[in-house]
């Protein structure tokens, strides 16, 4: 692909998120582009665009938050319809990539999930993915074409800077945060602390010690996910254990918020969670602060249509 010939951004919105969509429309100064997702009697997914997107530069956003698989297949068929309706150049903004923690065989006998998901993509058409906080760096590795991995690192750590005070340390709940929580110790002007994780199923995780200095100090809990919360609640634990205030502020991208998530967060002493608006509130969540990642997406999406056109 070399260039959008004489098309603009053509903005598809997907039914996952419809208020996410407005606000990135709103910043891109544009509409969504008329299409339709409805469901057939036996609960086939049916989308169509309202109007062609021939020789358009489409950018289609769809996070794929829960129901995971519903939203997925709309993905896909939506990526479908647009390449099969002519678009120049397909993008899709995927600010939660669902199927990321399936990114590797642990006991030999399960699928990599996280592949089988970027090889539909690619069968769908997808010319890039954009995408935010992806929970697994290994994921960039299964696609075939380019990925714009943005991070709300720096909205989140505004966000909670007042909330923070010098005797704050950053708390990675496991090993695979430790980076996310490297960009916030930096921001922050904070030092580092690492849970060491077991994960014993797929909502139970067993702290089992902290590597680093948390005694007298206050923890901030950060990480790219939460949901079922069982891994800030043993962060928690083992950072108490380690001596540190019983008094938490927890950061995360994406809040999933997914079963006994709200009862298990009211049970510890957190001051505030942040998360930003990457998947749609539901009802039964726990409280939380969101930050936008509208104008992040935005941004991209202007910065990616703008090289394509060849304009500065």
């Amino acid at each position: 692909m070399t260039g959008v010939p004489g098309g603009g951004i053509a903005f598809v919105a997907g039914s996952a998120h419809p208020e996410l969509a407005a606000a990135v429309a709103a910043a891109l100064g544009v509409a969504p582009w008329p299409a339709t997702v409805g469901r057939f009697p036996d609960g086939e997914v049916q989308v169509e665009l309202r109007e062609p997107v021939r020789g358009r530069d489409v950018f289609l956003l769809q996070p794929t938050s829960p129901p995971v698989d519903d939203n997925l297949v709309e993905l896909l068929l939506l990526a479908d319809a647009c390449r099969r309706a002519g678009a120049a150049r397909l993008t899709a903004v995927v600010p939660y990539f669902g199927y990321a923690r399936q990114d590797r065989r642990t006991r030999g006998l399960e699928p990599i999930a996280a592949r089988v998901v970027a090889d539909l993509l690619r069968t769908a058409g997808l010319d890039r993915l954009v995408a935010v906080d992806l929970h697994s760096p290994t994921v960039e590795g299964f696609l075939s074409f380019p990925l714009e991995h943005l991070t709300a690192v720096p909205l989140l750590a505004e966000a909670v800077r007042r909330d923070v005070p010098a005797d704050c340390v950053v708390v990675a709940p496991d090993l695979g945060a430790v980076k996310l929580a490297e960009r916030y110790a930096a921001l922050l002007g904070a030092p580092l602390a690492i849970v060491a994780k077991t994960r014993l199923g797929p909502s139970q995780v067993k702290a089992e010690d902290v590597i680093g200095d948390v005694a007298g100090r206050t923890p901030l809990i950060v990480d790219d996910m939460i949901s079922t919360g069982g891994t800030v609640e043993a962060a928690v634990k083992a950072a108490v254990r380690a001596g540190s205030h019983a008094d938490f502020v927890v950061a995360a991208t994406h809040g999933v918020f997914s079963g006994a998530c709200a009862a298990t967060l009211a049970a510890l002493p957190l001051r505030r969670l942040v998360v930003t608006d990457s998947v749609p509130a539901r009802a039964g969540a726990p409280e939380a602060d969101r930050v936008s990642v509208a104008p992040l997406l935005a941004e991209a999406i202007l910065r990616l249509h703008r090289d394509a056109a060849g304009e500065r």
